[in-house]
């Protein structure tokens, strides 16, 4: 199942979709439609017909720890959505579909074969004039089993200290996606947000800070790949490095990722999830503070 109207230009042009292959393929039942939402009240106050919702801290986190639920959860999640491993899956929400970028890595992570993005998420579907329900779906549970968990696009902590010889060595990058602000340390989160969530503001030393948003049109759909190209090139983020993207707490680092890795097709991406929120919370680890450069 392809949409020939994704365009772009993009390495793997079929993890994304458009609106209007949604709209199209409404009620196949071989598509899952999936709601991810920072705001969490707005799946109820309207959805694309058929989605169901994934609320990215209850379903996708534990409760007693920071880290996510094992695969044995991750499947009764799934089988309670009326997914199984063959369904194809679609993604979407707000934010430019921040958080859908997060579930989608997810996905990845634990082996979902066929996941997708709806370029644009859930604001291009609005401003579009689309149709929206109240009603939340039935489906019959779903069979699934986590095949893998693909530890090739996650980073931890330790991956990233050693990443640091890399980067130095002009055999890595790392990707500082938070807004400028945040990078030097100004703010410890976005302005907007409260200040919270890091003892210490700044950047972990040689990142580049190419914020996520530089990546998207107004209306939430990507840049063609052009542009995006120029956009990692200009600050030496090359498909000849091992790359590690980062943010806050993942959720604007999963949009990156998804960039380089899909849209542009770069070899080596991992998504450093633990983030600012652990890196600026542990002792003994470098931050620079300032502009890199």
């Amino acid at each position: 199942m392809t949409d020939a109207s994704s365009g772009g230009g993009y390495a793997t042009p079929d993890v994304l979709v458009s609106t209007q292959w949604v709209a199209d393929n409404l009620g196949h039942p071989a598509v899952r439609l999936v709601e991810v939402n920072e705001d969490v009240l707005l799946y109820k106050q309207g959805h694309v017909p058929g989605a169901v919702e994934i609320d990215w801290h209850t379903d996708l986190q534990l409760k007693d720890r920071r880290d996510f639920v094992g695969p044995r959860e991750f499947a009764d999640l799934m089988e309670r959505k009326g997914i199984s491993n063959d369904t194809t899956v679609v993604l979407y929400g707000d934010k430019s579909n921040w958080w859908a970028a997060y579930a989608l890595w997810f996905f990845k992570y634990n082996g979902h074969a066929d996941v997708r993005l709806m370029n644009g998420g859930r604001q291009k579907w609005v401003a579009e004039g689309r149709e929206l329900t109240t009603e939340e779906p039935t489906y019959p549970r779903g069979t699934y089993t986590v095949p893998y968990r693909d530890a090739s696009i996650r980073a931890f902590a330790h991956d990233v200290i050693q990443h640091l010889l890399k980067v130095n060595a002009g055999e890595g990058a790392l990707v500082d996606v938070r807004s400028p602000q945040e990078y030097t340390g100004e703010k410890l989160h976005m302005p907007e947000y409260p200040q919270e969530g890091a003892l210490r503001g700044g950047h972990i030393p040689g990142a580049a800070n190419i914020p996520w948003a530089k990546a998207v049109n107004e209306d939430g759909t990507f840049k063609d790949r052009a542009a995006l190209e120029e956009l990692y090139a200009s600050e030496g983020v090359t498909p000849d490095k091992d790359v590690i993207a980062y943010c806050r707490i993942a959720e604007r680092s999963s949009h990156s990722w998804f960039v380089l890795k899909y849209l542009l097709g770069y070899p080596s991406v991992r998504n450093y999830d633990g983030s600012w929120t652990e890196w600026g919370n542990m002792v003994g680890v470098p931050i620079k503070q300032g502009p890199e450069r």
